[in-house]
């Protein structure tokens, strides 16, 4: 992590909505459309699409089908499998050799190079290019030369980067980083074309990748249409002729566009239609386990939040929520109370643990409102919630959060909500640290490792760490945890430094989110990954 080993990683959820956001209405492909054209809902992206500054569901959405890199996470495992790397090769965890597979190229068809890569990633982590994802590089040799805390940059590359042959580069690391090589399926870690450096402007208008699809058209706040690229070089080529991704602000509305027919795909079945979905959609409705929690985080870096004492505080609102009830009644069996801050999807030998919240994560309003009483009280005798209400069916569970926490403490309305339009401006208040109450921070997994549960939210500095917690013990932790050779030990490590959550409480776990989706009787072999994503080269059209 930072100045030991990998510190503020960003990430691809990050931040994560986990919903589609955008404007409704009719179609232009789907049911009825062109042939063999997928319609799918979906929302802007808040950044351009660039893969080291994407780092929200929308924008990684698409990068998944424009680009492939070193590595590829099986949509049905989630294990990290070799797509453009022949082989990465150490004997010590810290020094890499990486070769790439021949016949690889752009949409282009530009060549993909081991310069590819390195100039992607030097590009990435380079502090004057303001990408979001930088600190997933902090790890290589030469980060704080191009990304130094502040001031200019002291040099234009990572040293730690070096390209031997056009299908051969070395990365050194700070550290030892045993599952690194785990984390370059992730989109952070793409390679980009020269085009993409020569005409930057051009290129977001119309992003180049290697990936099975090409990028047709985009209309912002209306659709992307995205093709098939036939001359893709890749295995898993795209087995329809393009999607088009219709941007929805209220997912309601994309449901019903499904069940009229103008609508191929809806990869979020909104909470209000669950009790509709089974009859309306049969074996068409998909509900399956994902790397995906929901949380309520505290904006530590406001006092009244983070004083000595307030953990009581933070763990009587936890302790106030009816978790069981809330999840039953709203999200009909898409929802399990959470009791850790990762995923049951990641498994017991992934590191999931049932137990490590403990008390603090279970039903009790007399404790809740003892400790509370205990920590001081809510900070000017109030708690506000907030979060965007346009996707996710966040307004329904955040009004029965609150009448939970508001039937525990029996003293009136004490718990609001700030319901926030759109999703863009929930995240522009969420990253400019502008919140004053707790606030929606759902997480869907970068790449299925315990450790982008952790590191990315909790270690002092991280990029999707926006409640500024900062405790030297659990970095410390988790440092120790990265620098493990054995992933037995590292994946205990990270446990023993979620212990330290549970004791100050800086986010309250929720529930986990399951996967959802629902599409129509045009489509075929449709699935999600375990990111809750659509497998889209996988479908067919009928």
């Amino acid at each position: 992590m930072r100045g030991a080993t990998h510190a503020q990683w960003a990430a691809c959820a990050v931040a994560v909505t986990l919903a589609a956001t955008a404007c409704g209405g009719g179609s232009d492909s789907g049911g009825g459309g062109e042939a063999g054209i997928i319609s799918s809902s979906w929302g802007d992206p808040q950044n351009p699409l660039e893969p080291a500054n994407t780092n929200e569901v929308q924008g990684g959405k698409v990068l998944d089908m424009l680009f492939r890199g070193l590595k590829r996470y099986d949509p049905e495992t989630g294990e990290a499998k070799n797509m453009l790397a022949e082989s990465i090769e150490t004997t010590d965890s810290r020094n890499f050799t990486i070769t790439l597979k021949d016949g690889w190229k752009f949409s282009n068809d530009e060549p993909v190079t081991a310069q590819s890569f390195v100039d992607a990633w030097n590009y990435g982590a380079d502090v004057r290019n303001k990408q979001n994802n930088a600190p997933f590089f902090s790890d290589i040799v030469g980060y704080d030369d191009v990304h130094p805390a502040s001031g200019e940059p002291r040099a234009k590359t990572m040293s730690g980067l070096v390209v031997k042959d056009p299908k051969t580069f070395t990365v050194a690391l700070k550290d030892t980083f045993s599952t690194w090589p785990e984390t370059l399926g992730y989109q952070a870690f793409s390679p980009l074309p020269k085009s993409f450096f020569t005409d930057h402007s051009g290129w977001l208008d119309k992003p180049v990748g290697n990936g099975p699809y090409t990028v047709d058209s985009y209309s912002k706040g209306t659709a992307m249409k995205l093709r098939k690229w036939d001359a893709y070089p890749g295995e898993d080529k795209a087995q329809n002729g393009g999607v088009d991704l219709k941007v929805y602000t209220d997912n309601n509305t994309a449901y019903t566009d499904l069940i009229s027919g103008n609508l191929d795909l809806v990869d979020d079945v909104p909470a209000q239609q669950l009790k509709n979905v089974k009859n309306d959609l049969g074996d068409r409705y998909i509900n399956q386990p994902a790397l995906i929690i929901q949380t309520l985080t505290f904006p530590l870096y406001d006092p009244q939040w983070s004083e000595p004492g307030m953990e009581k505080v933070r763990q009587g609102i936890s302790r106030a929520i009816n978790r069981d009830e809330i999840t039953k009644q709203i999200f009909r069996e898409t929802r399990t109370p959470a009791k850790d801050w990762t995923s049951p999807a990641l498994g017991e030998k992934g590191g999931f643990s049932a137990t490590v919240c403990g008390d603090a994560c279970v039903y009790d309003p007399a404790e809740a409102k003892k400790l509370i009483q205990e920590g001081g009280g809510l900070p000017g005798g109030k708690v506000t919630l907030t979060s965007n209400v346009d996707t996710g069916s966040h307004r329904d569970w955040m009004d029965a959060v609150c009448n939970s926490v508001n039937n525990a403490l029996g003293e009136g309305p004490v718990c609001t909500v700030n319901p926030v339009g759109t999703f863009a401006d929930f995240r522009n208040q969420q990253s400019s640290y502008k919140l004053t109450g707790p606030f929606r921070s759902g997480w869907q997994a970068d790449y299925p490792l315990i450790q982008n549960f952790l590191q990315p939210l909790y270690y002092t500095g991280a990029s999707s760490n926006y409640g500024k917690f900062s405790n030297k013990q659990f970095d410390d932790l988790v440092d120790q945890a990265n620098r493990e050779s054995d992933p037995a030990k590292a994946i205990a490590g990270f446990q023993e430094s979620e212990k330290i959550l549970a004791e100050q409480m800086p986010s309250i776990p929720l529930w986990y989110q399951n996967g959802s989706a629902g599409y129509s009787e045009r489509l075929e072999d449709v699935a999600l990954n375990q990111f809750s994503v659509p497998v889209y080269d996988r479908i067919k059209v009928i």
